[in-house]
């Protein structure tokens, strides 16, 4: 399966648990990677470095699914540069989105992982193939994935709101959603005037 991944894909995946294996193995060298809120610690390269750090084995392991799955199609539709350009730019929005949430909230942790970028890529994935069938562990039963996409945005939108602390970054994963749709919208513009 690895083989059959485009280039674009591919490069995202093996950069992402490359810095997973020196995060758990040499963590020194990646130590002011992670997004923290605006402050002594913050700085601006966190806003892409953190998405390559993760909290875990489960954290990365649902992440890379959700890369290669949405990923792969999205890079066969739109080439490679452009995935690459989606994925981070909406690994920014995230990041601006969970900073905005911390100084609302007053958070004083850090943000790690690539579930931001992995949102844009659902919500592009989304907008390209609404009817594509899509399945959870949890949810046996397919649904199109418009309707995928627009529930996991509500639920996140609704902890986001009514939790607060639990170490789930809700608002940098519809930043990130957000940051892809203006991708879609601006590009879908300048093709139209073309």
């Amino acid at each position: 399966m690895f083989n059959n991944l485009l280039p674009a894909t591919r490069t995202i995946l093996l950069v992402t648990v490359g810095v997973f294996l020196v995060q758990n193995f040499a963590p020194a060298v990646v130590v002011g990677w992670e997004l923290w809120p605006l402050g002594p610690y913050f700085h601006v390269w966190q806003l892409l470095t953190y998405a390559l750090l993760h909290g875990g084995l489960m954290h990365i392991a649902f992440n890379m699914i959700g890369l290669v799955t949405f990923g792969h199609a999205l890079e066969s539709y739109w080439g490679e540069q452009r995935l690459f350009t989606i994925y981070v730019v909406s690994v920014v929005t995230a990041g601006l989105a969970q900073l905005y949430a911390a100084e609302l909230t007053g958070l004083a942790a850090p943000t790690v992982g690539a579930s931001g970028g992995v949102f844009g890529l659902l919500l592009a994935f989304a907008v390209l193939f609404p009817q594509q069938r899509l399945a959870l562990m949890f949810i046996p039963i397919p649904i199109p994935a418009r309707v995928f996409a627009v529930g996991y945005a509500a639920l996140e939108l609704y902890q986001g709101v009514t939790t607060r602390g639990v170490g789930v970054a809700h608002f940098a994963h519809l930043g990130g959603m957000v940051g892809a749709a203006a991708l879609i919208f601006l590009w879908r513009h300048s093709d139209v005037r073309r």
